[in-house]
């Protein structure tokens, strides 16, 4: 790597977060990383080093958060590349999703990366530098039946992040949106995703969509070391996308959405110009 940089890396203690967190340290940056749990995250880590700051955050709480950000610009005076991928599975149908169940989702997946760049928008802004990388899902772009809530979430991360890239540019701030496919990590473990304690029978199709996603587990076909060396690769480029997708089934499912797009909005294309005032 050209130059040592300050990396923020939420929900590092598994998955690409830690795959992230491990490649980075190997290769002497420094790094923050944060975890619910602080212990889980240090034993996952495996280190102890002056360029590794292990944090316990909760990003649902904005002080937690901006605590966590101004330790870590105090430690390492800078903060160059964020990286939010904290975030967990929803499954079951909207009507089967309690109201505190689908807010939970969107409290982690949603607005612990709002509090996260609002944060440390300040610090970016100050140095006229920097670069955010939001972890999306290909759910974030077509979703599959089973897990409406968790596609909600994750469009709403490309949405805000489409936003966030022209509202920052000015500052020399980049942004990109990355949405993978599956990748074999513990995602699909009962301790990376939640379904709907409450379930109605009659959603049998749905049933057996989610059941097949599900039994996935352990056999998905994407590397997860190889998108964290993607993913710092990205970061390192002069003019980084704005969307990148990340495996094989992740690019063949948007190329998909994009003709279904495309023959829908051409299908009705005389309709949707015939709203103007004729007076």
């Amino acid at each position: 790597m050209e130059k040592i940089r300050t990396w923020f890396i939420t929900g590092a203690s598994k998955g690409f977060g830690l795959s992230l967190v491990k490649q980075l340290l190997q290769a002497g940056q420094n790094v923050a990383a944060t975890s619910r749990d602080l212990k889980a995250l240090v034993d996952a880590v495996g280190v102890t080093a002056p360029n590794f700051l292990p944090l316990q955050v909760e990003l649902n709480n904005e002080d937690s958060v901006g605590c966590a950000i101004h330790q870590t610009n105090a430690a390492f005076k800078s903060i160059d590349v964020v990286i939010n991928n904290a975030g967990y599975g929803i499954g079951g149908s909207i009507e089967e999703l309690s109201d505190r169940e689908t807010r939970n989702s969107f409290e982690i997946n949603v607005f612990g990366t709002l509090n996260v760049i609002r944060m440390v928008m300040p610090y970016m802004r100050s140095q006229m530098s920097g670069h955010i990388i939001n972890i999306s899902s290909i759910a974030g772009i077509t979703g599959t039946s089973g897990w409406s809530v968790y596609a909600a979430t994750k469009f709403s991360v490309v949405g805000l992040s489409e936003v966030l890239a022209q509202d920052v540019a000015e500052f020399g701030v980049k942004v990109t949106v990355i949405a993978p496919g599956a990748f074999r990590t513990n995602f699909l473990n009962e301790d990376s995703i939640n379904i709907a304690q409450h379930t109605i029978p009659e959603y049998t199709e749905m049933h057996n969509a989610q059941k097949m996603l599900l039994e996935k587990k352990g056999k998905q076909i994407g590397d997860p070391e190889k998108a964290a060396a993607a993913i710092i690769e990205v970061a390192h480029l002069e003019n980084p996308p704005l969307y990148l997708l990340l495996g094989d089934d992740a690019y063949d499912r948007a190329m998909s959405k994009l003709d279904r797009l495309k023959k829908d909005y051409l299908l009705n294309e005389e309709l949707s110009k015939a709203m103007a005032y004729n007076g």
